[in-house]
């Protein structure tokens, strides 16, 4: 049984190799990733980190994972922080709030399959400086991160109250994605 992650992502790569797990191949899905008009945070995480494992071919002895980190601030998908003024502007919304960081993870198994977990990880900011949005937007770790940051860095020093999974809020919840693969029959390292 070979693995196969569907994502170009080095985070999620080394999320994996966290828990024993190295993939055969990578592969990056091509999915259009645009909210659906009414679409709530949580359907449009499953929905993205499932389109992106379906997207990828298998070989009938492979196994596909996939994932999907959305940051939401109430009923609104935040998006990546794909300039610097957006990520100004996302910084600025979750400064001194509680947002949530839904992280979804779909293993598709030998039976083709998609089965399906999502992390629910409450996170809430202190309240930011312009200074320290300014600062942290010029050391570039953020831009291209969903909702402007990256846990993993320097942004942590944000975070005054954080409950659920830390690795799912950098990229991939890995007790549920230990769970999925161990269910599917998947040997871990």
């Amino acid at each position: 049984m070979r693995l196969v992650l569907a994502s170009t992502s080095a985070r999620r790569l080394d999320l994996l190799a966290r828990i024993g797990v190295v993939p055969e191949r990578i592969i990056g899905p091509h999915i259009d990733e645009s909210p659906r008009k009414g679409e709530l945070p949580r359907a449009y995480a499953l929905r993205l980190a499932r389109e992106k494992a379906q997207a990828v071919e298998r070989a009938s002895d492979e196994l596909v994972i996939a994932g999907d980190t959305t940051i939401a601030l109430g009923r609104r998908i935040l998006p990546p922080a794909e300039t610097e003024d957006v990520q100004r502007t996302l910084l600025a919304l979750l400064s001194g709030r509680r947002h949530h960081a839904l992280s979804a993870v779909c293993l598709i198994g030998m039976d083709g399959r998609p089965r399906l977990r999502l992390a629910d990880t409450v996170v809430a900011f202190k309240r930011l400086t312009r200074q320290e949005i300014d600062r942290y937007i010029a050391c570039g770790e953020g831009l291209g991160k969903a909702g402007g940051y990256a846990i993993q860095g320097r942004a942590e020093s944000f975070v005054r109250f954080l409950s659920g999974s830390h690795s799912g809020v950098v990229g991939l919840p890995l007790y549920d994605t230990r769970t999925l693969l161990e269910s599917a029959g998947y040997s871990l390292g």
